[in-house]
């Protein structure tokens, strides 16, 4: 990756994202777990928030910021019970988002080691 390539660009830019996102999501709302922490009954702008969010995260149009702000993760997940059994029926829909786009194995590890990174900041419930 050069210094002007993005993350974003490098792995294939929005459309790689919203991929990602789609299956992540496609899992969260079969899981019974997860689904009751989106209190929507449409997940559509939960994913359209997440994906942008994930975007801007990696290098891409900062369309998150404009709309929602700093991301204030901690702050935003607090009123909800996040488990350590939460965090890892999230990261396996969010790992079978990874496996679904052909990403390299750096790229992969890349990835992985920043929501698996996430995913435990996240956790705020013993358990």
């Amino acid at each position: 990756m050069s210094d002007e390539t993005s993350f974003y660009d490098e792995i294939g830019g929005f459309e790689t994202f919203r991929r990602i996102v789609a299956r992540f999501y496609e899992g969260v709302a079969a899981d019974e777990v997860l689904r009751p922490m989106y209190p929507e009954q449409d997940l559509g702008p939960a994913e359209e928030r997440f994906l942008h969010f994930l975007v801007q995260y990696w290098g891409g149009p900062t369309t998150y910021s404009e709309h929602r702000g700093h991301p204030r993760l901690r702050m935003r997940h607090a009123p909800f019970a996040v488990d350590a059994d939460a965090r890892d029926r999230w990261l396996t829909h969010f790992r079978a988002g990874l496996d679904s786009v052909a990403l390299t194995p750096e790229q992969d590890a890349r990835f992985w080691e920043y929501v698996t990174h996430a995913a435990t900041f996240m956790v705020n419930t013993p358990g």
